[in-house]
């Protein structure tokens, strides 16, 4: 088998790797053993590298349309993919084994990945924030730059300390809250019981840039919500991840 070709964001961290949508993407290709080589592509870069091979625009977090990793290309078959969603249909449907959509599950982690999300919103700008810190510098101005003219708002005003701070820190716990009510419906570490699923991926891969981006007591302060609940989660998932 030919290794498929990931792009990803680099960072000054040890591995490079921290960004949590292409953290979804790289936990399957580890879970289902599939080899791959990253090319790593500085936030600046991104636009000018997918024009060139010829890859469509999405949405960016603020609404607008862009150029966006992860990007998968499948030499394979040929296949060029963007956004973490549809790498996720397209592993599902062409490597097959050890599934992360079981029990005819995907509509409803769908749904699970948009509420996620729309429960994140209210708490990104922080640990965004916190991201720039361990970007390249090249990666760290252009990203802050255009951030800044998405949101319409001062880099520095996302999340200062004091009550803004606070109010973030406030909806990440109602967030993790929330999660713990919707693992302890079923017995077993997953969320869907003791079978294993792309949803605790999209847990996990937030759990990850937060422990890649947050200062280690901030980190330390999260995994220890709920009994080290967390931390254990990030855990069991990168058990189930064997980078090939």
């Amino acid at each position: 088998m030919i290794p498929l070709i990931f792009y990803d964001i680099p960072s000054k961290l040890e591995g490079n790797y921290w960004s949590p949508g292409t953290a979804k993407s790289r936990f399957i290709l580890g879970c289902k053993g599939l080899p791959f080589r990253v090319e790593w592509v500085e936030y600046c870069d991104i636009a000018p590298r997918m024009k060139e091979i010829g890859i469509r625009q999405n949405k960016l977090v603020d609404g607008r349309d862009g150029y966006t990793l992860p990007v998968l290309n499948d030499p394979n078959t040929g296949a060029l993919i963007t956004d973490s969603w549809e790498i996720a249909e397209y592993l599902e449907k062409t490597y097959p084994e050890k599934p992360i959509f079981p029990n005819q599950s995907k509509g409803l982690i769908r749904a699970f990945d948009a509420v996620v999300m729309n429960l994140l919103r209210t708490a990104f700008k922080f640990p965004m924030l916190r991201s720039t810190e361990i970007m390249n510098e090249r990666g760290a101005e252009y990203f802050i730059a255009t951030r800044e003219e998405g949101f319409k708002e001062k880099f520095s005003e996302f999340s200062p300390e004091g009550p803004k701070r606070d109010e973030h820190w406030a909806n990440l716990e109602r967030i993790f809250n929330t999660s713990k009510e919707w693992y302890d419906e079923e017995e077993g570490k997953w969320l869907m019981g003791d079978v294993f699923s792309y949803a605790d991926i999209i847990m996990a891969s937030r759990l990850f840039w937060f422990e890649r981006v947050l200062h280690d007591d901030e980190w330390e302060k999260i995994a220890n919500w709920h009994g080290g609940r967390w931390a254990k989660l990030l855990a069991d998932v990168e058990k189930e991840y064997h980078e090939v």
